[in-house]
């Protein structure tokens, strides 16, 4: 459970929330979030429920919708929602960061921003615009009931996204069947992954592995691999695990897409492997590049973090908000998205087209990114990979 007088005090310090939204995360200890933490604000009811023919008058009366995504492909979802509605819908691509930081100063000063967010980063989120109530969670009547699990509704999480350790496979099959064997000297200098301080979802998936059950695992995992206990320099088997990596020559990255490239160059002597999103794999093909996923790793092949959707609380079009996020749902509208590596939590575009997988099988296997541990405990993974730099 998130300690938010704690937290208050550190996103001050680190972030400069607001000191009227600090005192709003305080007094909000009526909303709840899924998974038995806190909720994000329900989207204000209307005076009566519309049908879907009377919300597509709405929307098409207010005539415009501004959309703030995390990916390029929103853009192509956006001219098949206009194409359909005669809608002009507006797309700003921002990264993790800019988002938290464009919104809650948007929401503060009342601008005519954006009406949709599509937004990753949920330990940022989760205590700046979610708690703050810069935001709200809406779910379309369609979609009730149409979650494989009911926590991906509150907040809504519109998409999850894999990144995994994917290795160079010119030569032969992957070099590792568990992680430990990545702090081994064999293998100094032939991991990369993007710096985690210039993506938030990378920080989170470091937060994650120090959470006591995969911290667990992984001593477990170190147990089964070299045939006695860890012993232990730091606070658990996760931050072990994370100093291992660092100290052994870990190269880190700017792009997903760069490292993709650079680990999957054909012609080289060594064989590296990289963690990053396996989206990348959908290109590897016209690229010339040998790149193979890593399979049955012990004791995690990687990992899944969401992407949330909402509604900003100063929408200027709330209707053709509401209209695009039911359309985003779809299967016209997921279509460019419905690619390896992006997952839907919905249960009747949950098949994954690409590499015939869902968001459940992939839950089995990846440490899974939970914003509200991550919230709480990132500043101190923060602290300890700084000192490993």
């Amino acid at each position: 459970m998130l300690n938010l007088t704690l937290y208050v005090e550190v996103c001050t310090m680190k972030h400069g929330i607001r000191f009227m939204g600090v005192v709003a995360i305080l007094a909000c200890s009526s909303l709840l979030f899924a998974a038995g933490t806190k909720e994000t604000q329900a989207a204000p009811a209307p005076e009566k429920t519309m049908t879907h023919d009377e919300l597509v008058a709405a929307a098409k009366a207010e005539g415009t919708l501004t959309i703030y995504t995390h990916s390029s492909r929103t853009a192509k979802a956006a001219e098949g929602f206009t194409a359909k509605y005669g809608i002009k819908v507006e797309t700003t691509q921002l990264k993790d960061s800019e988002m938290v930081d464009k919104v809650s100063k948007e929401a503060a000063a009342n601008l005519d921003a954006a009406d949709v967010i599509f937004c990753q980063d949920g330990s940022r989120v989760y205590p700046e615009l979610i708690l703050t109530g810069d935001i709200v969670n809406y779910i379309p009547d369609s979609l009730k009931g149409q979650f494989f699990d009911e926590k991906y509704s509150n907040p809504f999480v519109w998409e999850m996204v894999t990144k995994l350790f994917i290795y160079n496979n010119e030569k032969g099959g992957s070099p590792i069947s568990n992680v430990w064997q990545l702090t081994e000297p064999g293998f100094k200098g032939r991991l990369m992954f993007k710096d985690p301080f210039s993506e938030g979802v990378n920080m989170n998936f470091f937060t994650m592995v120090t959470r006591e059950d995969w911290a667990a695992k992984l001593a477990e995992s170190y147990k089964k691999l070299y045939g006695k206990d860890i012993v232990l320099t730091t606070k658990n088997a996760g931050y072990e695990w994370i100093k291992g990596l660092y100290k052994n020559g870990a190269v880190l990255g700017k792009s997903d897409t760069t490292l993709a490239e650079n680990i999957g160059a054909k012609g080289q002597d060594v064989q590296l492997m990289g963690l990053f999103t396996s989206n990348k794999l959908r290109t590897a093909k016209a690229k010339n590049l040998s790149l193979a996923i890593c399979d049955n790793l012990k004791p995690f092949n990687g990992f899944m973090y969401p992407a949330y959707v909402f509604i900003t609380k100063n929408a200027k079009s709330p209707n053709a908000a509401k209209l695009y996020i039911e359309y985003s749902t779809t299967e016209e509208g997921w279509t460019p998205f419905n690619t390896q590596g992006d997952y839907s939590p919905l249960k009747p575009i949950m098949l994954n087209k690409e590499d015939n997988t869902t968001t459940e099988q992939w839950s089995k296997t990846l440490v899974v990114e939970d914003p509200s541990w991550c919230a709480e405990a990132r500043s101190d993974v923060e602290e300890f990979i700084s000192t490993l730099l």
